[in-house]
């Protein structure tokens, strides 16, 4: 740190009187873009002393990029989040790229060996999968490399940013707490949010949006019931969401230790759980149960696996083979996830019938890109281009083919038999065993939530999803340094509790 400091004071001198030759040079090349290109060249060639500024100051306070990363994919789908007419992917994948950047500039400091493991192996064969589907000209409209990269970032190569970047800057116990409550306070947010949109209003974005592209699917019942979407970008992607964190949370407080964060995981599971029903989504349910099943095996308890049964069995009941609480417009609309008579759900299923018919001749999809937006009216697979898909996994179907459904599934379900794995074999500690199966369990869950709504790849679903099975894939090279973390804070808790007893002992004498 201090040979930094001493390098930066040392500019000056170094450079003499190069100061102000570099200067004339840029003043003189922004006046050339000013000329040629307009005021945005010229601006971005002015900015460009600030941004190297930046950029050196990044390199001292990478974790601030992490956090800003972490907080900011919550965010970039609010639809009060100013519009700057950058794709909002962008923010999320320029964050991502710096840390990488950042991590190889510092590579001594980086644990890069961290990266090797089944999860960086899954996710590469899918990305150099994506990558040749660049070749695909099912459609016969010639080499689209704009729109395939367009498509291949949020497929693919967003899966592997985020798996890099958590691999890399979740590096201690401290680190891996801060994130996961920093997680509970966003998601807290998210609930709040959707709170006050219930009982105090909408902002006027908000009511823009129900109003416009949103009304079909958030204004149902005649008009009478609204489905609320939080800081999401619709009520599908926020209900199934909050299912999968709730799941979460719900097992992170269930095994933790540390009382205070016991009760602070427990309220945060328990309000992203209420905020399922604002959202309408009559899937997040069948996603809830589905992450408490997956938590009943992978905890390995008799009992548990005995309770829990009934639970889920009393809960499917309820939903299934009863009316009580259909008054209630939230009840009634999930309980329709569980009848097979569904209008909304017979228009998918023939949606997948018609689909069936053209990808039969298109194994390798229409093409990563290509939508009704560039598909021709007289092309054979324009139809295919323009019927909703509904669904993560039809959506990856329809582009991509029965081979790379196949291959997604399978990279999929070798990275949850890996964590499964380290659940199992690999971690002692009960505690971070609990932090793993959480997030195991929130993966479970919101990819199931994909195959029902095309969530998979939302914001913030792919970095938090994807990223937290990233971190179970390290929790076995941090468990060491984990017991001694939890032990600190162990004591420290029965200090308090210990002085909390003396103060009581003495006010009673």
């Amino acid at each position: 740190m201090q040979s930094n400091r001493l390098a930066f004071s040392s500019i000056p001198e170094n450079l003499g009187g190069g100061r102000v030759v570099l200067l004339l040079l840029l003043f003189a090349l922004a006046l050339y873009m000013f000329a040629t290109s307009g005021f945005p060249a010229f601006a971005i060639v002015c900015l460009s002393p600030v941004i190297v500024l930046i950029v050196a100051a990044t390199l001292q306070y990478r974790m601030f990029i992490f956090w800003l990363l972490t907080f900011l994919n919550f965010f970039v789908q609010w639809k009060n989040f100013p519009e700057t007419g950058v794709p909002i992917s962008l923010y999320n994948e320029g964050l991502e790229l710096l840390l990488i950047a950042l991590a190889i500039i510092k590579v001594e400091e980086g644990r890069f060996e961290r990266l090797f493991n089944p999860m960086f192996v899954a996710l590469s064969v899918w990305t150099a999968f994506c990558c040749l589907e660049v070749l695909n000209d099912t459609c016969g409209l010639g080499l689209q490399f704009g729109l395939w990269y367009t498509g291949a970032r949020l497929m693919a190569f967003q899966l592997m940013y985020g798996f890099v970047v958590f691999t890399l800057y979740i590096t201690s116990p401290k680190d891996l707490m801060r994130y996961l409550v920093i997680w509970a306070c966003l998601a807290l947010f998210a609930t709040f949010w959707v709170w006050k949109q219930k009982n105090i209003g909408l902002t006027d974005a908000e009511n823009t949006f129900i109003q416009g592209r949103g009304r079909s699917t958030h204004i149902i019942n005649a008009g009478t019931t609204i489905r609320y979407f939080s800081i999401f970008s619709d009520a599908a992607n926020f209900g199934l969401n909050m299912a999968a964190t709730s799941i979460a949370f719900f097992i992170f407080g269930l095994t933790s230790k540390i009382r205070r964060l016991k009760y602070f995981f427990l309220i945060a599971g328990a309000a992203c759980f209420l905020a399922m029903g604002p959202s309408g989504t009559r899937s997040a349910m069948i996603c809830f149960l589905a992450g408490i099943a997956a938590y009943v095996f992978l905890s390995k308890s008799f009992k548990l696996g005995i309770s829990a049964a009934i639970i889920l069995g009393l809960m499917y009941f309820f939903l299934a083979f009863t009316t009580i609480g259909s008054g209630n417009a939230e009840i009634h609309r999930m309980r329709t996830a569980f009848r097979k008579n569904d209008a909304s759900m017979g228009a998918r299923e023939n949606n997948k019938e018609a689909m069936k018919k053209y990808l039969r001749e298109a194994p390798w999809g229409i093409g990563i890109g290509n939508d009704y937006t560039n598909v021709p009216t007289n092309n054979r697979f324009r139809r295919l281009s323009t019927i909703p898909p509904d669904s993560e996994y039809v959506y990856i179907w329809v582009h991509t083919g029965v081979i790379g459904l196949v291959t997604f599934c399978i990279i999929n379900a070798v990275i949850l038999l890996g964590a499964c794995w380290i659940v199992f074999f690999r971690l002692k500690s009960r505690s971070l065993q609990g932090i793993a199966s959480g997030l195991t369990c929130a993966f479970i869950s919101i990819h199931l939530g994909g195959y029902v709504n095309q969530v998979l790849m939302q914001f913030p679903n792919c970095l938090l999803f994807y990223g937290g099975m990233a971190i179970v894939y390290l929790l076995p090279g941090i468990e060491t340094e984990w017991n001694e973390y939890e032990a600190q804070l162990l004591e420290k808790q029965n200090r308090k509790k210990k002085i909390k007893e003396e103060k009581l002992l003495a006010s009673r004498v």
